[in-house]
C-alpha cells in the first residue's frame, strides 16, 4: 500500500493563512480548510465573516470542529516526511510593562488600541467585565503602541488603503481616503503573506540554483585541477625526454672527443719516437763528420767522403702535424644529430596533445529535426550528404530552411568536448559549433557575433576560419579528418588535422552563455562533384591519456 507521503505533497496540506502544515484543521461551509487558530484570528480581525480564500460571506460565524480526517493525514505526513516549516523563527517579544501599575510595574499581557494603553492581568479585568470596554480592540502587548493608532483621529488602524498603500482608521475612509479601495488589515495581511510566500519560494529557488552553481563550479574546478595535473605530467614527460636527448647527445659528443684525444696522443707518441730515432742517427753522423774534419789521414778522408758528403735520408716533417681532436665539421655534425634527435622528441608533443584532447571525446549524433530538407542522414545519424531535391518534411523552429546545415543532437553547457569528422573527397564543407538560440532561418552569415564558430573549405583548396574578420588558412596538406575541440569555460573552439596532429585554427576569448551544438554542412552536391558525405568518426583513444 502506498504511503501517505507518496500520495500527498506538502503543498496539499498547507494552511493558506500561516503557510504551514495544518494544526487542528477545520473546514468552512464553502469547503476550504484552515488551522482553527489561524481562522479564528482572521475572523477576529475582520468586521464580517467570510472565507479567506473565496471570500464567500457567512451570515453568522460557523461553528468550527476539527476535521479528524485531514488532521490525521497531516499528523501522519509530519511523522513520515521531515516537514520544513514556512514560519520564520520566532523572535522573543520585548517585555512591555503595564502603564497602570504605580509601584512595582507588572508585565503587560495586552495592549488596547482604543485606550492606547498596555495592561497587566489585574488592570485588564475591566476590559473583560465592562460591556463597553469589551468592544475595545485588544492585541498582544507592544512598546510602540502609538504606531498602531491613527495619529489624526486617535482610533485603531483597522483598515488598509490600497490606493495609498497605508494603514488607516474607520474615520480616515470617511475623509481623505473616501472612495478609496480599503480592506481589513487582516485581509491585506493575508494577501501580503501569500505574496511573501511566493517571494520566499522564488528566493529559495534562487538559493537552490546558486548552491547548485557552487557545486558545478567546485566540480569544474576539481576537473580543471585533474586536467592541469595531467597536462603538467605531459609537460614534465616531454621536457624530460628532451633533456635526456640532449644529455645523451652531449655524452656521445664528449665520448667522441675523448676518443679523438686518445688517438692524437698515440699519434704524437709515435711521431716523437720516430723523431728521437732520427735525432740519434743524425747525432752519430755529426760525430763522424766532426772527427773527419780534424783528421790528418788524407787518404782515409778521400775514401769515405762519398758516403758522408750527403746527410742521411730522413722523413720530411714540415707538413706533419697532430690531427685536431675534433674538427668544426665534426662539431657541426654532432649538433645536427642533436637537432634531429630534438626534432624527433618535439614531434611527440603534438601526439601527446592530441591524445589529451581526444580524452574528451563525446558521442555525437546528427539531429534530423534540425536538418535542411535536402539533406540525407544515415540511419545511425553518423553521416550526412546533400541531395538534389527537397524532401517533404514538416518545418519547425529548429530546422534550417535555406542553408543545407544540420546540428548534433547533443548540446553542451559546460566542460570540454571533442569529436572528429571525415572530410576527405569533398570540395566544399563547413564545420564547427553554434549557440542554441541563434537563427536557423533564411540566409545565415557564419561568424561568432551570429553565434557560429566554424571553418570551411571552398574550391578544394581554399580554407578559412570564419572569425571576425575571416582568416585565410595556409595548410601544408589537405586534412582528411578534422577534430573539433571546445572548452566551454575557457571560451575556446579549436580545429585540428587529426592525422597530422596539427592545429588548423582556434577561436579564443569567446563567452558562452547557453548550450552549444556541433554544426555540420556538407554543402550542395554540385551534380556529383561534392557528393561525398561528412562522417562523424568514432574517436580512437588510449585508456590512459598520459601514455606516450
Amino acid at each position: 500500500m502506498a504511503s501517505c507521503s507518496s500520495l500527498l505533497s506538502e503543498d496539499q496540506l498547507l494552511c493558506s493563512i500561516c503557510l504551514d502544515v495544518f494544526t487542528n484543521p477545520v473546514s468552512t461551509p464553502c469547503g476550504h480548510n484552515f488551522c482553527i487558530v489561524c481562522l479564528k484570528k482572521y475572523w477576529d480581525s475582520s468586521s464580517h465573516c467570510q472565507c479567506p480564500i473565496c471570500k464567500e460571506q457567512f451570515s453568522k460565524r460557523p461553528e468550527l470542529r476539527v476535521n479528524t480526517f485531514i488532521s490525521g493525514l497531516a499528523a501522519q505526513f509530519k511523522r513520515s516526511v521531515p516537514v520544513k516549516s514556512n514560519r520564520a523563527p520566532e523572535i522573543p517579544s520585548p517585555i512591555v510593562l503595564c502603564n497602570y501599575c504605580i509601584n512595582e510595574k507588572l508585565e503587560a499581557v495586552k495592549s488596547c488600541l482604543d485606550c492606547g494603553v498596555s495592561y497587566c492581568n489585574i488592570h485588564l479585568m475591566p476590559h473583560k467585565t465592562v460591556a463597553k470596554l469589551k468592544k475595545h480592540k485588544l492585541m498582544d502587548p507592544v512598546k510602540n503602541l502609538e504606531e498602531y493608532i491613527c495619529q489624526k483621529h486617535e482610533r485603531p488602524l483597522e483598515l488598509f488603503c490600497r490606493n495609498d498603500q497605508t494603514c488607516v482608521c474607520l474615520f480616515c475612509i470617511e475623509g481623505d481616503h473616501r472612495n478609496h479601495n480599503a480592506v481589513l488589515i487582516g485581509e491585506e495581511s493575508l494577501l501580503k503573506k501569500t505574496q511573501l510566500g511566493k517571494t520566499q519560494a522564488k528566493v529559495q529557488l534562487k538559493i537552490h540554483s546558486r548552491l547548485k552553481k557552487i557545486e558545478e563550479i567546485k566540480q569544474s574546478l576539481e576537473l580543471n585541477k585533474r586536467n592541469t595535473e595531467k597536462e603538467k605530467a605531459d609537460c614534465v614527460e616531454a621536457f624530460k625526454s628532451l633533456v635526456c636527448c640532449i644529455e645523451r647527445s652531449q655524452a656521445e659528443l664528449l665520448e667522441v672527443m675523448e676518443k679523438k684525444q686518445r688517438a692524437a696522443e698515440r699519434q704524437a707518441e709515435d711521431f716523437i719516437k720516430e723523431l728521437e730515432q732520427e735525432i740519434t742517427e743524425l747525432k752519430g753522423r755529426d760525430t763522424e763528420l766532426e772527427q773527419l774534419s780534424h783528421t790528418e789521414d788524407h787518404l782515409h778522408l778521400l775514401k769515405i767522403y762519398p758516403s758522408l758528403c750527403n746527410p742521411p735520408t730522413s722523413k720530411n716533417w714540415t707538413d706533419i702535424r697532430i690531427n685536431p681532436h675534433l674538427s668544426v665539421e665534426n662539431v657541426r655534425r654532432a649538433l645536427f644529430q642533436i637537432q634531429e634527435s630534438l626534432k624527433m622528441e618535439m614531434e611527440k608533443i603534438p601526439d601527446i596533445k592530441m591524445k589529451h584532447i581526444q580524452h574528451y571525446a563525446v558521442d555525437v549524433t546528427l539531429d534530423p529535426v534540425t536538418a535542411h530538407p535536402k539533406l540525407i542522414l544515415s540511419s545511425d545519424g553518423k553521416q550526412v550528404t546533400c541531395g538534389e531535391t527537397k524532401h517533404s518534411i514538416p518545418d519547425n523552429p529548429k530546422r534550417f530552411d535555406h542553408c543545407v546545415n544540420v546540428l548534433g543532437k547533443e548540446g553542451f553547457s559546460s566542460g570540454k568536448f571533442y569529436y572528429e569528422v571525415q572530410v576527405s573527397d569533398k570540395t566544399k564543407w563547413d564545420l564547427g559549433v553554434t549557440s542554441e538560440s541563434y537563427s536557423r532561418k533564411g540566409e545565415i552569415t557564419l561568424s561568432p557575433k551570429n553565434g557560429y564558430w566554424t571553418v570551411y573549405l571552398r574550391n578544394e583548396t581554399e580554407y578559412k576560419a570564419l572569425d571576425t574578420p575571416p582568416v585565410t588558412l595556409s595548410l601544408k596538406r589537405a586534412p582528411e579528418k578534422v577534430g573539433v575541440f571546445v572548452d566551454y569555460e575557457e571560451g575556446v573552439v579549436s580545429f585540428y588535422d587529426v592525422d597530422a596532429k596539427t592545429q588548423i585554427y582556434s577561436f579564443t576569448g569567446q563567452f558562452f552563455t547557453e548550450k552549444i551544438y556541433p554544426f555540420f554542412s556538407p554543402c550542395t552536391n554540385y551534380s556529383g562533384t561534392n557528393s561525398a558525405p561528412l562522417i562523424i568518426l568514432p574517436v580512437k583513444r588510449d585508456k590512459d591519456p598520459l601514455t606516450l
